[in-house]
């Protein structure tokens, strides 16, 4: 009888067991369903807010129909001129007819009279540029501004009262955070995608000539450029510019503008149609293990100043070759392009102070910022347009080389691809000159001559490089686009 009654109780403790965990089951996956369902609507308010602020860019640019190659001018027919005569390879040239491509991509509002946040790429060489609303109304936009040292550009239409998104915080992101990025990729017309912040800081791509890119795994496509990449609360943390991909499509890794670096760009052009940035004067490089261990360094920190321009802010300031960069404004540095794009975004003529070693002995400096001047910026840009990356020789990069007795600037990195490239440049050559001219060959002994050396060859069809590698020297001729 006892045994019976003791069935009976275990019997009706498991039923209501089973019930229970039935019951718990049933609460844990409506309480699954209604985290899933409001983290469902936070994506439906971002996009009800994003998506009419965010606009298709169609773009007309000219092309010519025909193109009549002269085979003698593949090598670069200056040359070929100076021993065969002014003759030499011409062929008669068909006239060219002109016709229109269509090109497209996105953009987004950030005022409601009518200015737009783009890449330059998006709109380069345009000769029309047409807004389509997220409404479908079309406007004729004109350009307020470009900087392509950020991939960036200002567009503005005539219209008002328009819906706009606010820029957040970029700094503040942390990896594995949601964003949201919104365009129009392959011309289907407001896309949202969705996915997490995979790093920041993302430098030295060969994509803009000042890098800081946020690597998002949210989908982006071709025709996404220009778009906003968004925060769970609607605010644009990043200007979506590239993917890195194998193919033409997305392979997981986007990239995108931080919104500090396009928010200094924009209010730049926005308020006075151009961007200046601030200027030191000094090349750098980073202080690897080996340059620790030669210079005797208790530690592998800070940056190396390995060149002062002359009479520049850095020179003026008291900052030397050979000296070790550890703060600026009581901030560490680690990184020379970070450190490189920090400067340039503050405003001329700011002070700053710099914390520097020097013969193993810290101290001080205070400086002020000069402006970049035009053909600095261009400078950097044609390096970046040929696939060129270079730094000043220094005694131990001439040791390490077996350039010890040579003079010159050496190549770190060459674009894949590129025009330098194509014609058979290569990491460890050393660039000792540039053949403006037959008659007109510079030497080149450092990074500033190097650039002078451009400038004065920059409107040719040809850079005509003089280049040694090991003990041998030969021009290389790069045809410029």
């Amino acid at each position: 009888m006892f045994q019976k009654k003791s069935l009976i109780v275990f019997i009706g403790a498991l039923s209501l067991a089973i019930s229970g965990f039935a019951v718990d089951t049933r609460n844990k996956a409506v309480a699954g369903a209604n985290l899933l369902e409001q983290t469902s609507q936070a994506f439906t308010m971002i996009a009800d807010k994003a998506m009419p602020a965010t606009v298709f860019i169609k773009v007309q640019i000219p092309s010519a129909q025909q193109e009549y190659l002269n085979p003698f001018d593949m090598f670069g027919d200056d040359i070929f001129k100076r021993f065969f005569g002014q003759q030499f390879g011409q062929i008669p040239q068909a006239p060219q007819q002109q016709q229109q491509q269509t090109a497209g991509g996105s953009g987004f509002l950030t005022s409601p009279d009518g200015y737009i946040v783009t890449n330059n790429h998006v709109i380069k060489d345009a000769s029309e540029i047409t807004v389509i609303l997220n409404d479908g109304r079309e406007f004729a936009a004109t350009v307020k501004g470009t900087d392509p040292s950020t991939d960036l550009a200002v567009l503005k239409i005539d219209a008002k009262d328009l819906p706009y998104l606010n820029f957040g915080d970029s700094d503040s992101l942390k990896i594995g955070e949601w964003v949201v990025a919104i365009g129009n990729p392959f011309g289907l017309e407001g896309t949202l995608t969705l996915g997490i912040v995979s790093g920041k800081g993302r430098q030295n791509l060969g994509i803009a000539s000042r890098e800081d890119f946020i690597q998002t795994d949210a989908a982006i496509n071709p025709g996404n450029s220009g778009g906003p990449l968004l925060n769970l609360q609607g605010e644009v943390v990043g200007v979506n510019t590239a993917i890195i991909t194998r193919s033409t499509g997305y392979m997981g890794i986007g990239l995108a503008i931080p919104s500090k670096m396009t928010q200094n760009v924009i209010d730049q052009i926005v308020d006075n149609g151009t961007v200046k940035r601030a200027y030191l004067g000094i090349i750098l490089q980073p202080v690897d293990k080996d340059l620790c261990d030669a210079l005797g360094l208790e530690k592998q920190d800070g940056i190396l100043v390995s060149e002062v321009v002359k009479d520049s802010p850095a020179a003026k300031g008291g900052l030397q070759q050979g000296d070790i960069i550890l703060q600026y404004n009581e901030k560490p540095v680690k990184n020379v392009n970070k450190f490189r794009n920090e400067i340039g975004m503050m405003n001329p003529g700011m002070d700053i102070k710099l914390r520097i070693l020097r013969n193993n002995k810290p101290q001080n400096l205070n400086l002020v910022l000069g402006v970049q001047t035009e053909g600095e910026v261009v400078s950097g840009e044609f390096l970046q347009k040929i696939g060129l990356d270079i730094e000043n020789l220094t005694p131990e990069i001439a040791s390490k080389l077996g350039y010890a007795d040579a003079s010159g600037v050496v190549i770190t990195k060459v674009k894949p691809g590129s025009p330098a490239a194509m014609t058979g440049l290569r990491p460890n050559y050393l660039i000792t000159g540039v053949a403006v001219d037959w008659n007109n060959q510079k030497a080149v002994r450092n990074t500033s001559e190097f650039e002078e050396a451009l400038k004065e060859a920059s409107n040719k069809k040809h850079i005509i490089l003089i280049v040694r590698q090991q003990n041998f020297q030969r021009y290389y001729t790069i045809r410029i686009n």
